[in-house]
């Protein structure tokens, strides 16, 4: 089997915030959801042996990704500001774009970027959004986007 891409896990400072966002927001469903205790401190340099977590993703086809929204009760590091830098860059999800952009506003979440690029397979729309922490959400038109882009 060749190496593939499980999830994507990103360590939010208020669980619930976040949730709504991904869930009600990027309109992803919750798969698996729960607290476990583990090696976390040894694993992940965490600063607890438990942690709370949620899976999100399309529970019909698996395949398509996942993103765990993960808290701790201990103290973490804050992310730096928000800017293009090495590293982690952002999260990118097929969708409606303007659906989810409606929903996002709708949630409060108004500051947000939308484009509309011209390609040979039509028009892709495109848009961009930061979670609750600060996380660029790329968002890319489902119906054009995997024309372009797959």
């Amino acid at each position: 089997m060749p190496n593939v891409i499980h999830h994507t896990a990103v360590c939010v400072t208020d669980m619930d915030t976040s949730l709504t966002f991904y869930r009600d927001g990027l309109g992803m469903e919750v798969t698996v959801q729960g607290a476990f205790d583990g090696p976390w401190r040894e694993l992940f340099a965490g600063p607890e042996d438990r942690l709370s977590m949620v899976m999100l993703g399309d529970p019909g086809n698996p395949a398509a990704g996942t993103i765990e929204l993960v808290s701790f009760e201990g103290d973490i590091e804050p992310a730096t500001a928000p800017v293009v830098r090495e590293g982690f860059f952002l999260v990118s999800l097929y969708c409606d774009v303007d659906q989810t952009l409606e929903r996002l506003a709708a949630l409060g979440h108004s500051d947000h970027e939308r484009i509309e690029l011209e390609t040979p397979h039509g028009t892709l729309v495109m848009g961009s959004v930061r979670d609750p922490d600060g996380i660029l959400i790329e968002l890319i038109d489902a119906s054009v986007g995997a024309q372009v882009t797959g």
